[in-house]
């Protein structure tokens, strides 16, 4: 009898082994199947089909460092079906822009180069790039008060408000018209409810209050 018994035992377990196996096999089949079934979509998809077109074709301009219109390749290619193939065009996009800032730079020469920059920098959200250009304008003109002027504006941007006071402060001093226009300019929102602020601009109502 106990020989019996063991050889149910045994039975047992190699029944669930195979069981095991077969459930491993059929999930490997519907792993299979379903990645075979993504490949056929994505081969008759005609908008993978342009979008892998799209990034190929930006490779190709990236390799011959024509990263203008891989850029603009790359824009597009992220916008297609295929996550997988957005990611990777994201990755290039990434790339590209640096080396085309990187290209951009020398030819900056001027303190008002750099001024332009930072201003464009500032529009598309992009505040460390400003910086580093307005950083740059108030290092080769120290007496320039648009550059001031324009790194108080990115300051309030980034609720750094000390330094926003500063550098209005300072524009002001070198050209006091600049007072007039901090009183009508949006970017200087985050300050309205500072009272430094109130009476770098309306010194005329502290005079009146004394």
């Amino acid at each position: 009898m106990a020989r019996n018994t063991k050889s149910k035992r045994a039975g047992g377990r190699a029944s669930t082994a195979s069981s095991r196996k077969s459930k491993s096999l059929k999930n490997k089949a519907d792993k299979n199947t379903a990645a075979h079934a993504e490949a056929v979509r994505q081969m008759v998809d005609p908008l993978f089909e342009q979008q892998l077109k799209f990034y190929e074709q930006a490779v190709q301009h990236f390799q011959q460092q024509k990263l203008a219109k891989a850029k603009e390749l790359l824009e597009k290619a992220i916008t297609g079906p295929s996550k997988e193939l957005a990611d990777r065009a994201q990755v290039h996009l990434r790339i590209t822009e640096q080396r085309m800032a990187k290209q951009a730079a020398p030819s900056l020469r001027t303190p008002e180069e750099h001024y332009q920059a930072g201003v464009a920098m500032m529009n598309l959200g992009r505040w460390d790039e400003a910086r580093d250009h307005l950083l740059r304008a108030r290092k080769m003109a120290p007496k320039a008060d648009f550059v001031f002027y324009a790194m108080a504006a990115l300051d309030c941007l980034t609720g750094e408000a000390e330094s926003a006071m500063e550098n209005l402060k300072t524009a002001i001093q070198l050209r006091p018209e600049n007072r007039y226009h901090a009183r009508n300019d949006e970017d200087f929102a985050f300050l309205q409810e500072d009272p430094r602020f109130t009476e770098l601009l309306y010194p005329e109502r502290e005079a009146s209050g004394s």
